[in-house]
């Protein structure tokens, strides 16, 4: 996996190939996307695989979305596109397919060129942040989880949650519609596991997700109070700028287990790298230059 190499590769790995007319595009939208950390994860993949392509970011407003993917999808030399907040809803119904997981998601975050020009979108947020979840010791199974937010990222972990055995998920975000939708989704899939409202239940939870955008900003409000949690409840942002979140601090201080999100991110490399078919790209990459 990228990641357990990631700290060797980013001292010892060939420096990129220069930019040139053969070139491979990446683009990675969102709004914000200052604090996207992609770039800086797998420009030095590409490096390491002696693939001559570059992930650049790209900051687009919700009402400009549609117009840029459409835009972007044409250039022939693109080859993938990443998709962060508030865009991964939007990008389902611009995918010429998606997976089942990014169905039961109502949300992408990675679509791919094919090679007959379709664009193919999957979700990797979920099973991301499961596989961090797990890594750090806090298995979802048979347990509580409270998740906040029902956009893009938290549909998917949602999803990856109750596949990983979650016994009670307890949804909330203030959109009423979004909320609905997304527990019908869930309850396709596995019935009688899902709950949504409009304010959090943490009562009894034993593990907290925050999945909203509420933490980038310094004078933002704490997505819910950690004062609630009982003790040892397992608290993790999907927040990954600034690194601390005012929440993960709050709770730290309050003595509860906290989860990064950078994790989710962290989790994902070796499966971009499948999606994208960077091996495959990669074979005599360098020799072609």
């Amino acid at each position: 996996m990228f990641r357990e190499s990631r700290e060797s590769m980013e001292i010892n790995s060939p420096s990129p190939l220069p930019i040139s007319g053969s070139t491979r595009l990446y683009a990675v939208l969102g709004d914000p996307v200052a604090q996207v950390r992609a770039p800086s994860l797998l420009n030095p993949l590409f490096a390491h695989l002696g693939i001559n392509a570059v992930l650049l970011p790209v900051h687009v407003r919700p009402d400009s979305f549609a117009d840029v993917f459409r835009g972007l999808r044409r250039m022939e030399n693109l080859d993938g596109i990443l998709i962060t907040i508030p865009h991964k809803a939007a990008a389902l119904h611009l995918a010429d397919e998606v997976s089942p997981a990014a169905e039961a998601a109502g949300a992408v975050n990675a679509l791919r060129r094919e090679p007959d020009g379709r664009w193919t979108g999957e979700n990797f947020d979920g099973i991301g942040f499961v596989s961090g979840l797990v890594a750090a010791g806090h298995l979802p199974k048979g347990k509580h989880v409270a998740l906040m937010g029902a956009g893009g990222a938290g549909s998917a972990i949602a999803a990856a949650l109750l596949a990983a055995g979650a016994a009670r998920l307890s949804l909330c975000d203030p959109d009423a519609d979004k909320l609905e939708a997304l527990v019908a989704r869930l309850e396709r899939h596995w019935p009688g596991r899902t709950t949504g409202a409009a304010k959090p239940v943490l009562d009894d939870a034993d593990i907290v997700v925050n999945a909203t955008p509420l933490g980038m900003r310094a004078d933002d409000p704490l997505p819910f109070s950690p004062q609630a949690l009982r003790p040892h409840c397992v608290v993790a942002d999907v927040i990954m700028k600034p690194r601390e979140t005012a929440l993960l601090k709050a709770a730290a201080a309050l003595g509860h287990p906290i989860l990064h999100g950078a994790h989710m991110l962290d989790h994902q490399l070796g499966l971009y790298r499948t999606f994208f078919r960077l091996d495959k790209s990669s074979r005599g990459a360098r020799d072609r230059e």
